[in-house]
């Protein structure tokens, strides 16, 4: 029998959607705390993580045939501290909630809110996240 390997290394880029580049590129920033790293026409994208994850804004002319939904549910989770405090930050800044903060398991929480922009942004609160098992 052959031996499958996964061919998935991991989360390279979660690149989101905007018809308005300048205004995603802004709020983002200051959601972020800091400007993109890697900047051209119709694109932009932040690094940061532990593994240096990719953040991207890909400017909505270039996706033929946006969707405005999730094509079969998936969205990406980005791991957070504090799952109900980045979703209120994220809601005073003009986000909506998707997914209401949910308790996973102990110390482990999820939620989801729908940036300006139309996007779905994943959070999650997880012990095993850093080895705090």
């Amino acid at each position: 029998m052959t031996q499958h390997t996964n061919p998935l290394q991991g989360l390279a880029t979660s690149n989101f959607q905007a018809a308005d580049m300048a205004a995603a590129r802004a709020w983002y920033t200051s959601f972020f705390g800091s400007e993109p790293y890697f900047v051209r026409d119709g694109y932009v994208e932040w690094r940061f993580g532990r593994d240096d994850d990719e953040f991207g804004i890909v400017d909505a002319r270039f996706i033929p045939g946006r969707l405005e939904h999730v094509p079969g549910g998936q969205y990406v989770y980005w791991s957070v501290d504090d799952v109900r405090a980045t979703i209120d930050d994220l809601v005073s800044r003009g986000a909506t909630i998707f997914e209401p903060p949910t308790v996973r398991g102990e110390g482990w929480m999820s939620g989801a809110v729908v940036d300006p922009f139309g996007n779905i942004l994943g959070l999650i609160q997880n012990p095993h996240w850093r080895g705090e098992e």
